[in-house]
């Protein structure tokens, strides 16, 4: 076998890394939201009590709490069909989600990572309405005597989807 022809597999498989990626492909993302999210929550449910508060900064503490409720506790007063409502919403979003994730043009990187983060977290927080009837938080940020509402990572995961899908917005109408 010549020096060519020992390099043509070679040449092959550069050209097909060369492919761009299948938007399916950032759906690991998403894993790896609900892995983080469910192992956070986890641990603090396993080792604070509800209410508990441990100062992590001094802005930041990390404190047990249930939300029965929407984000900031929207509806968390109601009295229990919220819980299967949120979950039912979190379903059909998912469903599209991934939908949209699978239509994403191969290549584009910043909207399917911003619809992985949103579906990640999304799954998480109804992970927890199915298992506890409300989500799981604890990650409470404040400055002073004035606190951010609690949140956790697949609020973080969510929110950082949100602003991303915001800025591929900005960057689709250039």
């Amino acid at each position: 076998m010549n020096t060519e022809e020992q390099s043509a597999p070679l040449a092959d498989a550069a050209a097909s890394s060369g492919q761009r990626t299948h938007p399916a492909a950032w759906l690991w993302l998403s894993l790896v939201v609900i892995v983080l999210d469910q192992s956070t929550k986890f641990l603090v449910t396993r080792f604070f009590e509800l209410y508990e508060r441990v100062e992590v900064l001094p802005v930041l503490d990390f404190t047990l709490l249930h939300n029965t409720g929407a984000a900031f506790s929207l509806l968390a007063g109601a009295s229990g069909w919220q819980r299967w409502f949120f979950i039912a919403l979190a379903g059909v979003v998912s469903v599209l989600l991934v939908a949209w994730i699978w239509r994403t043009p191969r290549g584009d990187k910043l909207l399917p990572l911003a619809l992985s983060l949103i579906l990640g977290g999304a799954v998480g927080n109804v992970i927890d309405r199915v298992v506890h009837g409300y989500v799981v938080d604890f990650i409470h940020a404040h400055w002073g005597a004035a606190y951010f509402p609690a949140f956790n990572i697949a609020d973080s995961a969510i929110t950082i989807g949100a602003v991303l899908l915001i800025l591929d917005a900005f960057r689709e109408k250039r």
